[in-house]
């Protein structure tokens, strides 16, 4: 899958997650010279709900659209390449910034391949990039269900290989 956006742009998996879950896919920023080429805003959310509705299908890509939802939020080379954060949303105003990097080394690098792994198991939510464990929280109050959406803003990345599996 390709996301080649100007504006704000999510991709739902349409199929509700739940549990202990593991979510692998291979990611990469492009840059060929064309219109939306910039490293920046790698991202996901899962986890995500809508507190008020039953679905969360209803939005466009602006990313104030996605502020009272439930979810947690990783946000690779965000801020034009300046930061890279983990959040919890919990209501409109409160999407506290659990982990944050703003070091080279956690930010992005255009065509890299990024393997990335997402796992959910017992309250407790890790990332992992490359093999690195960048975030790991344990939720006092954990999400325990809800979907998954790759998320970005103004650039063009190449998704392969998803693969999402429940965990014993």
């Amino acid at each position: 899958m390709i996301l080649d956006t100007w504006g704000g742009v999510t991709v739902w998996l349409n199929k509700k997650l739940s549990g202990n879950i593991r979510i692998e896919y291979d990611r990469v920023v492009r840059m060929d010279q064309k219109c939306n080429d910039r490293v920046s805003d790698m991202n996901q959310f899962w986890m995500a709900t809508d507190p008020k509705k039953d679905t969360l299908f209803t939005r466009r890509g602006k990313f104030q659209e996605y502020d009272d939802l439930s979810l947690y939020y990783a946000g690779i080379g965000g801020w034009n390449n300046k930061t890279t954060r983990f959040r919890k949303y919990l209501t409109p105003e409160s999407k506290p910034v659990i982990k944050e990097y703003t070091d080279k080394e956690h930010l992005l690098e255009a065509e890299k391949v990024y393997h990335i792994k997402t796992i959910v198991k017992d309250g407790t939510s890790s990332f992992w990039i490359n093999e690195e464990l960048f975030f790991q929280y344990t939720d006092p109050s954990p999400l325990t269900s809800g979907y998954f959406g790759f998320r970005s803003l103004q650039s063009r990345q190449e998704i392969r290989n998803l693969k999402i599996y429940a965990l014993d």
